[in-house]
């Protein structure tokens, strides 16, 4: 895309911060958000420049929900087998990052707010946040895989509760299920984003961690650990021949901070079953 008009995008200290941006309308997720967020995570991927990604929203919301004023949702039947619903376009390119995404939500955070955040690494979340998969109590239907995702995150019984009964519920709760990684003030939401981080850019490989986020997604669900182990077993044989392997064990050894070398967009391993999605 040549320019965004509902989030802000922008880049520092390693870190691409990704913002949506209509908070006269609540941040309100548009066809065009979607279409803007997932542009934006795919050049976030694909920039060696960058290593985390952080998911926020302007003023006292991060979204609450999908504006349907447009009518951008009307698709005809011959195109609905190919379409790709709004939420789905974000939720699904974050899940194929090579790099951690954290979220850093306040406000409501309900329908594609709670929908697109599922795949992130962490979500990070005000006193005040509040979340609703509330598609029952609007005649919809979830989105964004969040069927899939949820269940992962929580456990079916409290999938099941929320998405069915479809009511809004406050931060502590997300955060004894699980939904959340932490809770903070809503002004200390964003700043412990970023101190999060900066934490992984220095401390973990990026190689590494491209390979274990996806590792957990894609085989966690298999029926069984054989095809698991054997593909454990070639990539610690790969670790060999990994200078970031070998900067690792030295940097720990020698009690100092590693100076990674390797990046998701040339080093990832070539007999990954998922291929090299950045």
């Amino acid at each position: 895309m040549d320019a965004y008009e509902h989030i802000e995008y922008a880049v520092a200290d390693k870190i691409a911060t990704v913002t949506l941006n209509r908070p006269a309308a609540r941040n309100g997720y548009t066809v065009r958000m979607a279409d803007e967020l997932a542009d934006a995570f795919d050049r976030a991927d694909r920039d060696d420049g960058v290593r985390v990604a952080v998911l926020t929203g302007s003023g006292p919301d991060f979204t609450v929900g999908a504006d349907l004023s447009g009518g951008e949702l009307s698709v005809s039947a011959s195109a609905a087998d190919s379409w790709d619903e709004p939420a789905g376009r974000c939720s699904m390119r974050i899940f194929a990052m090579n790099k951690p995404v954290i979220a850093a939500l306040r406000g409501a955070a309900v329908g594609a707010g709670s929908t697109i955040i599922l795949p992130a690494d962490f979500r990070l979340a005000a006193t005040d946040s509040r979340f609703g998969f509330v598609f029952s109590r609007r005649g919809l239907y979830p989105e964004g895989a969040s069927t899939w995702f949820l269940p992962r995150l929580v456990g079916m019984g409290r999938a099941l509760d929320w998405m069915v009964s479809g009511r809004v519920f406050g931060a502590a709760e997300a955060l004894s299920a699980g939904l959340v990684t932490s809770l903070h003030e809503p002004d200390e939401v964003l700043p412990a984003a970023y101190d999060l981080a900066r934490e992984l850019i220095v401390q973990t490989a990026p190689v590494s961690v491209a390979v274990i986020r996806q590792l957990l997604y894609r085989m966690s669900p298999l029926e069984s650990p054989y095809p698991v182990q054997r593909l454990d077993s070639r990539l610690i044989a790969s670790c060999a021949t990994s200078p970031d392997a070998v900067e690792g064990v030295l940097s720990f050894l020698q009690h100092r901070d590693p100076e990674w070398s390797g990046t998701p967009g040339k080093d990832l391993p070539d007999f990954l079953p998922w291929g090299r999605r950045a």
